[in-house]
This record gives C-alpha cells, sequence and structure tokens, in this order.
C-alpha cells in the first residue's frame, strides 16, 4: 500500500492542469450576392427572369437547366405540352416529390396563383436528407404544363445545403412570380 501511495499522488499531480474546455460549435457563414436577375433568352413558350450569378444549359424538347457553380446545384426544368393530360401531368409531379419521403423529414406544400398571367402552380419545400430539396409545377392548366426540380450535386445533408436551398429559393420564387406564357 505504502508503494502505491506515491504513485496515485504523482497521477494527481501530473493530471492535475488547466481545465480543457469545450470548442464552442461553428456555424458556417457563407454570403451570397444580393440577386439580379435577366429576362431568359432562349426561344421557348414560356420566359421568365432567372439569376445572374446563374448559367443556362439548353435541353431539348424545350427543357433547361438553371446551373448554380458557387453552390453546385442545379434546377432541372422539364415543360410539356397539356394535351387533354394535365390530371396525369399534375399526378407524375406529385408523384416525384412524394417519392422522397423515404428521406425528407417534412414536405411542406404552398400553391401559387397568378390568375391575371393564368400561372397556377406549387412549390414544395423538401426538408431532410432527401435527394431534391424544392420541387414545383407551373401550368396555365390548358396548354403549358412546367416542372422543376433543384438538386445538388453533393450527398445529401440537409444541414450544409440549407443555406443555399434559401438562397435559390428566392430565384425559384422569382421565377414563378415572372413567368409568362407565349401563346
Amino acid at each position: 500500500m505504502r508503494k502505491l501511495i506515491p504513485v496515485l499522488l504523482t497521477f494527481f499531480m501530473v493530471s492535475c492542469g488547466d481545465d480543457t474546455l469545450p470548442k464552442p460549435k461553428a456555424f458556417l457563414s457563407l454570403t451570397y450576392a444580393k440577386p439580379t436577375y435577366k429576362k431568359l433568352p432562349l426561344q421557348r413558350p414560356y420566359v421568365f427572369e432567372y439569376s445572374s450569378e446563374s448559367l443556362l444549359k439548353d435541353e431539348a424538347n424545350n427543357w433547361l437547366k438553371v446551373l448554380y457553380p458557387k453552390q453546385k446545384a442545379s434546377l432541372d426544368i422539364t415543360y410539356r405540352v397539356i394535351d387533354k393530360n394535365l390530371k396525369e401531368l399534375l399526378t407524375e409531379s406529385e408523384k416525384l416529390v412524394f417519392k422522397h419521403t423515404v428521406k425528407a423529414e417534412q414536405i411542406v406544400s404552398n400553391n401559387y396563383v397568378d390568375a391575371e398571367k393564368k400561372v397556377y402552380g406549387t412549390l414544395h419545400e423538401i426538408s431532410g436528407n432527401a435527394a431534391s430539396q424544392i420541387q414545383f409545377h407551373i401550368t396555365d392548366s390548358v396548354t403549358h404544363f412546367m416542372k422543376g426540380a433543384l438538386y445538388f450535386k453533393t450527398r445529401p445533408n440537409f444541414d450544409s445545403v440549407l443555406p443555399a436551398v434559401d438562397y435559390i429559393k428566392k430565384d425559384i420564387l422569382h421565377l414563378m412570380e415572372t413567368l409568362k406564357w407565349k401563346k
């Protein structure tokens, strides 16, 4: 026992020192440029304003990709002509949204209506580690149907992409507000 006491005293003297404090949580501080918008330069059956911070990639069938290189994201826009199939197009759009329920924590849907411009749609915000955080569809209910989905070129981690989602969501809302159908 006498041999154990000096060992214990040495252990306590060496182990006592400055208290270590846990590091405070760090928050990612991302700053994005204030958005400026320009009119869609491509010939489409629709026109809208898009962010000057993004790039356009022309696709076949009046489809379009709005690329966000800084955020490593893309807004994939598809367009279809309504041919007595509006219900099918709406159902297909809803299926694509609710396909994410496996990974989603919550899906919040908000309707958008601009009766004067004949623009009717729904914006779906998907929280959680889903592949797409925002999806929407817009139609005039007679001729035009457009669908959009936001994707990031990274593994889904909702907390990490949330600032970029909030930034791009403003651009999507601006797209919906400025959308006009061509005759």
